[in-house]
């Protein structure tokens, strides 16, 4: 079949999906936090895979994307490689990001161009995704969180008008919603484009303090993205211990190799924790060697 074929009869099958309504279809919401992974259930799956076809659709699309096509996984789509088919013909994403929010369709027919077995089985994949104002924190330092809920189609994060009742809230580590009566944050939301900000200025104490942003479904909590203060002076001692850590490792592994007495192993490693060559009181190392 030709590419213009191809693409004639994918954008028949989504626009037949959408005509016939929502009367007899399946359709479910999830929600996911960016970075993690996520499997989206094929509730009209059969007996194998080989009818199933995944069709993905968003607004960066201007047309309806297949991920799988009876039961085989497209290779000429951007995220391919994150994808996998279940046993149970559910669609399996690694490493969700901001891009991957949609709607997703999973449909079963008997050949292409053949005949639809049963009703659309739709899923709405919504991603949590926060980010931060400043790429260095130190105290006095005035920071702002942005929390936005990825959706498509777009709803709307705000109780009074949508029936789905999805919301968004910021809560400290103790779990305790944040409003704006304390004068210490400032929080603003924009409903339509489910976003909702934190800005606060950080204090010493808040290195390691913890923030969570929390969607909320129906008044259930669906999914939390949790961010934590880390100090700009904290992070560079702990990048210096990670890169003396990494250090000493090359130094075990090439004198494993190319020196045979283990005294030199043990003084290269004394050496490097006293900071002097003649080390005056004796360490216990204990060495596990690993041969593949």
């Amino acid at each position: 079949m030709s590419d213009n074929n191809h693409l004639c009869l994918l954008g028949l099958i989504f626009l037949s999906s959408l005509l016939t309504g929502v009367s007899g279809v399946d359709e479910a919401r999830v929600f996911i936090s960016s970075g993690e992974d996520v499997r989206l259930s094929c509730n009209n799956a059969l007996h194998d895979c080989t009818s199933t076809t995944w069709i993905y659709n968003t607004f960066s699309h201007s047309a309806a994307v297949e991920l799988i096509a009876l039961g085989r996984k497209r290779k000429d789509t951007e995220s391919h490689e994150r994808l996998s088919l279940g046993s149970d013909c559910s669609l399996n994403i690694r490493n969700i990001s901001t891009e991957d929010h949609g709607s997703y369709i999973c449909q079963q027919w008997t050949a292409v161009g053949g005949e639809r077995l049963r009703p659309d089985a739709h899923v709405y994949l919504h991603v949590l995704h926060v980010s931060s104002s400043q790429t260095e924190i130190s105290a006095d330092l005035s920071v702002t969180l942005f929390c936005q809920l990825y959706s498509y189609p777009r709803v709307s994060c705000d109780d009074s008008v949508d029936s789905e009742r999805i919301d968004l809230f910021w809560v400290n580590q103790a779990g305790v919603k944040l409003n704006i009566s304390d004068s210490r944050y400032q929080i603003s939301s924009s409903s339509d484009h489910c976003i909702i900000s934190l800005n606060t200025t950080l204090l010493n104490e808040d290195h390691n303090r913890e923030w969570r942003c929390e969607v909320t479904h129906r008044d259930q909590v669906k999914s939390s993205v949790t961010y934590t203060v880390k100090s700009s002076a904290e992070a560079g001692s702990t990048t210096a211990v990670n890169t003396l850590t990494t250090k000493e490792i090359l130094i075990i592994l090439k004198t494993a190799v190319f020196a045979a007495p283990t005294v030199i192993l043990l003084q290269i490693i004394c050496d490097r924790r006293a900071g002097r060559k003649d080390s005056q009181q004796p360490e216990e190392i204990e060495i596990n060697t690993i041969i593949e």
